[in-house]
């Protein structure tokens, strides 16, 4: 990790898509989280681990306030699908002003202002693992009943580390009641990409498997993408309600 902290930090791109009209949360870009709104907690965390980051908005709220915050901003379209659409536009965006060529894109969650440097740093030194086209965040547990939670999700992967599936459902099945201590990886939905591959990923229709679970994911992987997972420590800490605010500013973490 400190040899790409120090040689290929240039390389990597981080981008937070961030808008103000979230369904369940509107206006939670810019929630205090101790004292800094909240995307602007995660462009700080991030900027630690990484030389270019920059907030991918369409709204103008935001850009006002990243501007107070001398934070970097990327003005997208105003409306996208996803998150991983309005990346994809800002990352092009800055490819033509800046005529840099990243070897990697990540995009950052504007809703996790627990976000460590050394989570980052740890995801961005396996994407650029030779024959890396899509990375994500995993996290080992134990606990069963995060195990059936549909609002956890969870993973399998193989013996090289790349997903075999996410589903919400409990996975793998421990049918024998005698089996050991039984882990099972989480996963934190950050995600990066080579610059070409996300490209090429937001031309992609919906998929079956994608529509069962609800998980992007699926749409990637049903069209022969495969996706490397990082296993890190971070404990993915996701604002999407008021509560998950409060919650939050009680804790003292901020």
């Amino acid at each position: 990790m400190s040899n790409f902290a120090r040689d290929r930090k240039d390389e990597v791109l981080g981008i937070i898509p961030a808008r103000m009209a979230s369904v369940r949360f509107p206006g939670k870009p810019l929630v205090m989280t101790g004292n800094l709104p909240m995307v602007i907690r995660v462009y700080r965390q991030v900027s630690a681990a990484l030389s270019h980051v920059v907030i991918a908005t369409g709204d103008e709220e935001i850009m006002q306030a990243a501007r107070e915050y001398d934070a970097r901003t990327v003005l997208t379209r105003e409306e996208h699908a996803s998150g991983t659409s309005r990346c994809q536009e800002a990352a092009s965006i800055l490819s033509r002003q800046t005529g840099i060529r990243y070897r990697a894109v990540i995009n950052i969650q504007g809703d996790e202002p627990l976000i460590t440097p050394e989570a980052i740093t740890a995801l961005a030194s396996v994407m650029l693992k030779p024959g890396t086209a899509i990375a994500t965040m995993v996290r080992r547990e134990s606990n069963p009943a995060l195990m059936n939670d549909p609002n956890r999700v969870k993973v399998v992967i193989d013996r090289e580390g790349f997903a075999l599936y996410f589903s919400r459902s409990a996975i793998p099945c421990f049918r024998d009641p005698a089996t050991g201590k039984r882990e099972w990886l989480s996963h934190t939905g950050i995600y990066a990409f080579r610059p070409d591959i996300l490209e090429k990923l937001v031309r992609l229709g919906p998929s079956p498997l994608e529509t069962a679970e609800s998980l992007e994911q699926l749409r990637w992987m049903e069209n022969g993408y495969r996706i490397r997972c990082c296993e890190i420590e971070y404990e993915g800490f996701g604002i999407d309600t008021p509560e998950d605010l409060e919650e939050l500013n009680r804790s003292g973490k901020v």
